[in-house]
């Protein structure tokens, strides 16, 4: 039985490469980056490289960088620390997102829901929020922040019009938010075009180890700690830094900057393979979660259950047993299977969505990977066959 993992949208593996830079912070280069020997001005210069490194690939200046444990806590800063430092300086008071943003998101708009109002908006089929329900639902009397994610973590879509969104925010004299944890450093995002005011973004999704995120927020856009008790992070993030995974990020980003055009050539042809190998399986009964625009690394599958058996959990089971490695949404649920949110935000039933599979790919993916994987898929749709 072959081993092929296919769950890189959950996490990748560390590059040699960047484990071989993170190695020395983790021995004799230890010292804490905010003592004033020399042990930790060593290491605070590579604190201060690595958000260099960041920043240039962003096109953003360094001062906008604050690194972060990874997406989810800079997910909760930027939305606790907008909305509550803008409520101070200017009484608003309204968080418009959506249904099909990542859990760190949605959670997170559910606690501020206590103290602000929250509007989760519903997305359409395709993924797509109106532009007229998001006009209608913006009430520039009293908008605070909209925080919608740049490429969807479950089915790969690309948030369409999402330039007319940031535009129609800042019209109604508020902030953008934008988690682009599934499409940093897999595709180009510079930061002089994409006018959000505050991105976020983890390492672990492009071979960078897990632990280890940061938080862009624009100069201007008030934004008060998620964590304190220390001055770092210029007294936005209190807390030591986590030396070896900032620089181990750090070395990510300079290894996709370098290898981003060919990495998505790679994947896009892989995901072709495997959706065309579906597709020719049964191409009524098998659906396609797209949107207008889509990322290659991500292809989400739903077996319709007027012909299948949708049961999730049996479903991962089967095609792990036969050696295959998928999930059925965000692997931020501590192991649980269950139907996706982002499906039955886009509109469709529960037994829709707990026939939902999500396919990830990275260039290290093959072939010959993927035609073991339409072998089993095709097994597992006459197992499941009602």
């Amino acid at each position: 039985m072959k081993k092929v993992y296919l769950d890189n949208a959950a996490t990748t593996p560390i590059h040699p490469k960047v484990r071989e830079k993170m190695i020395r912070f983790l021995s004799e280069d230890f010292g804490n980056p905010s003592s004033i020997h020399s042990f930790g001005r060593k290491v605070k210069v590579a604190v201060e490289e690595a958000r260099e490194i960041v920043a240039g690939f962003l096109n953003c200046d360094p001062s906008e960088i604050y690194f972060t444990s990874g997406g989810t806590e800079a997910n909760n800063f930027i939305l606790s620390g907008i909305m509550k430092t803008n409520f101070e300086d200017s009484g608003k008071n309204l968080l418009v997102t959506s249904q099909t943003e990542h859990d760190s998101v949605i959670k997170t708009a559910e606690i501020l829901s206590r103290d602000f109002e929250v509007k989760l908006l519903d997305s359409d089929k395709r993924g797509s929020i109106p532009l007229e329900k998001f006009k209608m639902s913006i009430d520039a009397q009293n908008l605070s922040l909209v925080s919608v994610m740049t490429t969807n973590n479950e089915t790969g879509i690309k948030t369409p019009h999402l330039n007319e969104l940031i535009e129609m925010t800042h019209s109604a004299g508020a902030f953008f938010h934008s988690d682009a944890v599934q499409s940093f450093g897999k595709e180009k995002i510079d930061l002089q075009e994409l006018q959000v005011d505050a991105l976020t973004a983890s390492a672990h999704k492009i071979f960078g180890p897990k632990g280890t995120g940061f938080a862009f927020i624009r100069s201007g856009t008030p934004v008060s700690p998620l964590i304190h008790g220390g001055a770092q992070e210029r007294n936005r993030r209190g807390g030591t830094e986590n030396v070896a995974g900032i620089v181990g990020l750090a070395e990510a980003v300079k290894i996709a900057s370098q290898e981003m055009d060919d990495n998505f050539a790679k994947v896009n042809s892989l995901r072709n393979l495997l959706r065309e190998g579906i597709r020719s399986i049964d191409s009524d009964n098998i659906k396609f979660n797209e949107g207008e625009k889509q990322s290659p690394y991500v292809l989400s599958v739903t077996l319709s259950p007027e012909k299948y058996l949708t049961d999730t959990e049996s479903i991962l089971m089967y095609l792990d047993i036969n050696g295959i490695a998928v999930s059925a949404g965000s692997a931020c649920t501590s192991g649980t299977v269950k139907a996706s949110h982002v499906i039955t935000g886009m509109g469709y039933g529960k037994d829709y969505a707990s026939g939902t599979i999500r396919f990830s790919f990275s260039p290290l993916n093959t072939t010959e990977e993927i035609d073991y994987t339409l072998e089993i898929f095709k097994n597992l749709t006459e197992k499941f066959c009602k």
